[in-house]
């Protein structure tokens, strides 16, 4: 068996397809211009070899879009754990509540896990520079994984970001420009230079395989859970690739028999004073409008439109999931109560979620005897100014 079943690229809105092999972005058909997904040649694979590999994001490298194992660009991500918190769900008599603590990756986030595929598939396909617009987290991976790879990096991020996600792409090297607006402005910037640099352009779903080191949070979670898939997952919500991503893992489990067709609601957290996909939920758009006057002390749910909201408002249809928006003062109170019940210093973004679930509880959208996995997708070291 090759390393990799990796078969072709499939857009997720016209459906064209597209052979590896090739520094592809979007969707290349003028018309369309959608994301890119990775779809992979099924075969045998038996879900009882996870243990004996090692626990991170190439644990499954048959799913995973790295043509070798020699390829791989790693610092260790994935395999973050799981961890049971009863004191917390105490407060709010929850019986079943778990934390996927996500501030254990390489550079303290979740963004570890998918710029380590997407610099791994850049560096295989050819490319000697990356670019990326970053509210913080992502910069700070692109930065670390190109320094890895031994490729250039170039990291916009909004000038009022955190001081310490500048000084940490600047530690790896990387050349970090600072821009008077909010990331979709960092973003017009990256895809208005990035032809005459000579960049590739590793943005939110905007190449197609950040969402492969994403996905792999849902296959660690199935496997955590002994394949039991939780009835509810609440998951802070930028870009949204995480949360695309598990939903992918979960279809290509499937249809490998390690699971059901049984799947979690899925549940986008954001800030009130960015709140484009909550927004759109309830007004039953299939896509956002963008979030004017953007606010929040989250820096990485201050997106005031993603670029693949409708594949995130597709998830949350699909699921019979919802989408919820917390205020800044909720999201401080559930960073102070995740830390003081479970010693977790969570990031903005996972106190948010967590301040969802009393949300969602008020609402009667969630039952107190509900599997429900809280995904905190940083550490909270990063926020402490």
């Amino acid at each position: 068996m090759t390393y990799s079943s990796l078969s072709h690229l499939a857009c997720a809105r016209c459906a064209r397809e597209y052979p590896v092999g090739g520094l592809l972005g979007t969707c290349p058909e003028p018309s369309c211009g959608g994301a890119l997904f990775a779809r992979y040649a099924f075969t045998a694979l038996s879900r009882e070899a996870g243990p004996l590999r090692p626990s991170t994001i190439w644990r499954w490298h048959e799913l995973m879009p790295a043509p070798s194992a020699e390829s791989i660009v790693s610092l260790g991500e994935g395999g973050t754990p799981l961890l049971e918190a009863r004191r917390l769900g105490a407060r709010l008599s929850m019986s079943d509540v778990w934390i996927k603590e996500e501030g254990a990756n390489p550079t303290g986030s979740f963004k570890a896990r998918g710029l380590a595929a997407a610099v791994t598939m850049a560096r295989a396909l050819g490319a000697t520079a990356i670019a990326l617009p970053t509210a913080g987290n992502a910069g700070g991976a692109a930065a670390a994984y190109a320094a890895r790879a031994g490729l250039q990096c170039h990291v916009f991020m909004p000038s009022d970001t955190p001081k310490v996600f500048r000084i940490e792409c600047e530690a790896y090297g990387a050349r970090v420009t600072l821009v008077d607006g909010l990331i979709d402005e960092c973003d017009r910037l990256v895809a208005s230079r990035k032809e005459a640099e000579g960049w590739f352009d590793v943005s939110t779903l905007k190449e197609p395989y950040r969402v492969e080191g994403k996905k792999t949070m849902g296959y660690e979670l199935a496997e955590q859970l002994g394949f039991r898939l939780p009835d509810v997952i609440v998951y802070p919500t930028g870009g949204g690739t995480g949360l695309i991503g598990m939903w992918k893992a979960f279809d290509e489990m499937e249809r490998l028999g390690w699971i059901g067709s049984a799947r979690p609601r899925m549940v986008s957290v954001q800030a009130e004073g960015c709140a484009p996909i909550p927004r759109a939920f309830a007004e039953g758009a299939l896509v956002s409008t963008r979030f004017e006057n953007a606010r929040t002390y989250a820096s990485g749910l201050r997106v005031p439109k993603a670029f693949a909201d409708d594949l995130v408002l597709a998830v949350l249809r699909d699921s019979k999931g919802t989408a919820v928006a917390v205020s800044d003062d909720e999201m401080r109170r559930g960073v102070s109560e995740i830390a003081s019940s479970e010693g977790i210093f969570a990031a903005p973004e996972g106190g948010a979620a967590w301040a969802a679930v009393t949300r969602l509880l008020a609402s009667g959208l969630l039952r107190r005897d509900e599997r429900v996995v809280v995904f905190d997708t940083g550490t909270g070291y990063k926020y402490v100014e």
